[in-house]
């Protein structure tokens, strides 16, 4: 089975832009069942619960800015604005980030959700419905490439980045420099499966899942040595599942690793 990521960002590399996967009808439907859907066999909402998670390593600590890198279709920018005060939610894919407006500026999306072959079902959801309408003030979206972030984006308290390292032409480029875009004391957050392909990340750019030295070498530890200049790993305990429904009778179901780590420098 194909795995598809909950981040939808392709990335600008040598002045190319990659194929984006994301940017078909049937897929942005796909996407808003997976944000604003219904939960299947029991597991929660994966925006849902990756928000309420940073939301909770926030506690104490101030929560005025924070970045959602790889937002999709908006729920977990929505979600995290219940905690802060502005939150800015970013994506490659320029129909993910329409719908996203469309439910800021509406409160509410349509959409028909592939059932079997060219049968769909038609789909409404509110912002109300799931206790959000308060937020539409607090958030905005923007099309962008998280390796070329705009120099706006800064000084945030928590930048959270879902499912995106293992999609990145240059997962090392984007760990060495995320920093700079962070407050001291703030939270980077990262949830990925590590389902490194070469289709989307070449070999050699690799951070981990591989031998090194004759002994296995994971995601986490090159992330260790990638962001120990700048940050203290706080967390690494939490295992995120998710659901994503393709049709009436398939499904995909992952499970994502939560890293937590803290800028110290």
């Amino acid at each position: 089975m194909s795995i598809v990521q909950f981040s939808s960002i392709s990335y600008r590399e040598g002045g190319v832009i990659q194929d984006n996967y994301y940017e078909t009808d049937d897929q942005i439907a796909v996407y808003c069942e997976f944000h604003y859907g219904t939960e299947y066999f029991d597991v929660a909402i994966y925006p849902k619960r990756c928000a309420e998670l940073c939301l909770s390593f926030m506690d104490g600590r101030r929560k005025e800015r924070s970045l959602d890198l790889g937002c999709a279709v908006g729920r977990s920018t929505f979600e995290l604005a219940r905690g802060f005060d502005s939150v800015i939610g970013l994506d490659f894919s320029h129909g993910f980030i329409r719908v996203a407006v469309e439910m800021k500026e509406k409160g509410f999306i349509q959409y028909a959700l592939p059932e079997e072959g060219e049968l769909v079902s038609h789909h409404e959801k509110r912002l109300a419905e799931f206790g959000l309408a308060d937020t539409q003030n607090k958030v905005g979206f923007r099309q962008g490439d998280a390796q070329d972030l705009d120099p706006s984006l800064t000084d945030y308290n928590l930048i959270f980045a879902g499912n995106l390292i293992d999609r990145l032409p240059n997962p090392a480029r984007f760990l060495t420099h995320i920093h700079e875009r962070l407050r001291i004391g703030g939270l980077l957050i990262i949830t990925s499966p590590y389902t490194w392909l070469p289709d989307f990340t070449p070999r050699e750019k690799w951070i981990g899942g591989f031998i090194k030295d004759r002994q296995p070498f994971t995601t986490q530890d090159g992330m260790i040595g990638l962001l120990s200049p700048c940050f203290e790993l706080i967390d690494d305990t939490h295992q995120v599942p998710f659901v994503i429904r393709e049709t009436r009778r398939k499904f995909q179901h992952t499970i994502a690793a939560m890293t937590v780590w803290e800028r110290v420098n």
